[in-house]
């Protein structure tokens, strides 16, 4: 079910409130172009900066537009247990068909805290799926700890942003074939799925969803050869894209193609010249 391209969708704004029409517009267009699912309300939709309110929003416009036709996956995390739970029981009464919950960042959980902290998530009774980013946490759910949790039945997958592609060989054997291991970085999928991935949440799937699901369905189709051709068109923007905060350069990717503005909010800020000729010099490459 949670496998292939599932972008992880930006949050437009509109004089620094939520724009739900193109919430709603972008959902249509990401499904024309193939995307396998989508994430919201993670790093990339702004969640730090979104109200609760505003949070479970966003989650409920974009199942309601997806109207069962992807998986959508909602964002969940919180460095407190207690709001987390909150958050996947919205996800799970708004009709999502996974949350993502991050590690907890900036308390520095110990494993056993780490077990603790999901173990309560799951109990709500929805798909959970761990994402373990170490540079952004400042905490690592080792493999021994995610085959611990993995045990849980609601606890099917992971979105790995470690950059280390040999954790995947090394989680299937702590968690078994069936658990859900997607890439949390776009330059390194390909890597990544050859390892034994399934698919990527992917930051660039915002900006070029056809190109990044075709080349996630070559890896799972074992046609390494076409995905290393659509990898050469993709390079040059997944570098461009975190030139600056990936979430800034894939609305102002956004921008270029007229789906959404480039708006972001503080304390991001607009994106410097260079950067912007960059996403766009990559996007000519990539024929966007």
């Amino acid at each position: 079910m949670f496998r292939g391209s599932l972008p992880a969708l930006v949050t437009p704004m509109k004089n620094s409130e939520v724009d739900f029409d193109e919430i709603q517009a972008l959902v249509e267009w990401h499904i024309d172009q193939g995307s396998n699912g989508l994430v919201p309300v993670g790093t990339t939709g702004e969640s730090p900066t979104l109200s609760h309110q505003e949070h479970d929003a966003v989650v409920d416009c974009v199942v309601n537009a997806a109207k069962g036709r992807i998986p959508i996956i909602a964002g969940a995390g919180s460095n407190n247990t207690a709001e987390t739970v909150r958050l996947v029981k919205h996800a799970k009464k708004s009709g999502a068909s996974a949350a993502l919950v991050v590690t907890p960042y900036y308390n520095k959980p110990t494993q056993e805290g780490m077990i603790l902290h999901f173990s309560e998530a799951e109990k709500c009774g929805l798909p959970i799926i761990i994402y373990n980013i170490p540079p952004r946490s400042v905490v690592d759910m080792s493999p021994e700890t995610m085959g611990k949790l993995a045990r849980l039945p609601n606890i099917v997958g992971v979105k790995d942003a470690t950059g280390d592609v040999a954790r995947v060989s090394l989680q299937r054997i702590s968690c078994g074939n069936e658990f859900v291991q997607l890439s949390g970085e776009d330059a390194s999928a390909i890597g990544f799925n050859a390892q034994g991935g399934v698919g990527c949440i992917s930051v660039t799937g915002n900006v070029a969803p056809k190109l990044c699901a075709e080349m996630q369905n070559a890896t799972l189709n074992g046609d390494y050869k076409k995905a290393l051709e659509y990898q050469d068109l993709l390079m040059p923007l997944h570098k461009a894209i975190f030139t600056e905060p990936g979430v800034c350069g894939a609305k102002y990717g956004l921008s270029v193609l007229g789906k959404c503005s480039a708006e972001v909010r503080s304390p991001l800020s607009g994106l410097t010249s260079n950067t912007k000729k960059l996403i766009e010099s990559a996007m000519s490459h990539a024929g966007l």
